[in-house]
C-alpha cells in the first residue's frame, strides 16, 4: 500500500485526506492519505521518518511551506519562485520539493480570468498571496497588480520577489474600494470572513462589483462569503476558495503518480465536507 500524506500544525481540520482517499478509492489504487500534526522543530525528523517508511510522497501546509523549502534536496521552477514548497515527492536519492499552489490557484481562476488589459487588485499581502503572484508571473507576466495592504513593507518585499515579472504597486486600504471597483480581477486573500467571523468582509460596498468582473475569495470556510456574495448579487463572476484546494490536490496527485487525476470525485469530496460542516453549524 502507498502511503501520503498532509503534513502541518494544526491539521485536524484539513480536507486533503478526504478528497486524496476519495480519489484513491475511484481509480482502484492501493494507498492511504494520513494527516500528521508536526511542530516546526521536528518536521526534518518526520520527512525523515516518512522516507524511511517508503512513503510516496507528502503535502506540506502551515507552517512548514519554508522549513520543507530548505529540507528537500531539490525543487521544482514553481517551488524556487515562490520559495515555498507545499508538496514533497520521495525519490531514492532524496526528495523534490514542488509548489502546487501556484498551478492550483491559475486553474481555479484561468476559465473565467479577462483578457488583455488585464486589472487585477489582491486584498492581502500575506504567504497565500506569493503564489497567486507566481502564478500570474507565469501566465500573464508584465501585467499591473495592484495589492491593497495595511503595510506598504509587505509590497515591498513582494515587489523585490515579483517585480520583474510584474508591475505591482501598494494600494492604500483606505482606496481599497476604489481599486476594487477599477479592476475587473479581484482576489481577496485576507482572513476576513473567515468562520467563526463570517460576517466580516474587506468590502463593505457592494457597488464595486461589477457585471464581468472576476472575484474570488481564498477562504473557503464558509463556502460562501460575505464578500463573494456582495460580487455574485453585483452579477460578477465569482470563484470560492475551496476550488484553489481542489486543484492544488488534482495537480499533486498527478505530480506524484504521473497519472489523470479523478477531479470531478476530488471536487465532490471537498463539497460534500464543507456542506456538512455547514449543516453542523
Amino acid at each position: 500500500m502507498k502511503l501520503f500524506g498532509v503534513l502541518g500544525n494544526p491539521v485536524a481540520h484539513s480536507l486533503s485526506p478526504a478528497m486524496m482517499n476519495a480519489a484513491f478509492t475511484a481509480e482502484g489504487i492501493s494507498a492511504v492519505y494520513v494527516p500528521f500534526r508536526v511542530e516546526p522543530e521536528d518536521l526534518s525528523d518526520a520527512l525523515r521518518g516518512l522516507k524511511a517508511l517508503g512513503a510516496v510522497g507528502v503535502n506540506v501546509t502551515i507552517p512548514h511551506k519554508l522549513g520543507a523549502f530548505a529540507w528537500v534536496s531539490e525543487r521544482t521552477e514553481e517551488a524556487e519562485l515562490v520559495q515555498a514548497v507545499n508538496v514533497v515527492r520521495f525519490t531514492s536519492t532524496g526528495a523534490v520539493g514542488h509548489n502546487t499552489d501556484v498551478s492550483g490557484w491559475w486553474r481555479s481562476v484561468e476559465h473565467a480570468m479577462p483578457q488583455e488589459p488585464l486589472r487585477v487588485v489582491v486584498l492581502g499581502a500575506g504567504g497565500s498571496v506569493q503564489a497567486i503572484l507566481a502564478a500570474l508571473s507565469i501566465h500573464r507576466p508584465g501585467i499591473d497588480v495592484g495589492i491593497a495592504a495595511r503595510r506598504a513593507e509587505a509590497v515591498l518585499l513582494l515587489d523585490k520577489q515579483f517585480g520583474d515579472r510584474l508591475h505591482l504597486r501598494h494600494v492604500a486600504w483606505a482606496d481599497r474600494h476604489q481599486a476594487v471597483a477599477d479592476a475587473n480581477a479581484v482576489i481577496q486573500c485576507t482572513p476576513l470572513g473567515m468562520w467563526p467571523n463570517a460576517d466580516m468582509s474587506p468590502i463593505d460596498d457592494p457597488t464595486v462589483f461589477s457585471p464581468g468582473q472576476l472575484v474570488q475569495d481564498i477562504v473557503y470556510r464558509p463556502l460562501e462569503t460575505t464578500f463573494l456574495r456582495m460580487a455574485k448579487e453585483a452579477g460578477a463572476t465569482v470563484v470560492d476558495g475551496a476550488s484553489m484546494l481542489i486543484w492544488q490536490g488534482v495537480d499533486a496527485y498527478e505530480w506524484w503518480l504521473s497519472q489523470k487525476a479523478p477531479a470531478q470525485v476530488m471536487a465532490d469530496a471537498v463539497y460534500s465536507a464543507l456542506n456538512k460542516e455547514r449543516g453542523a453549524q
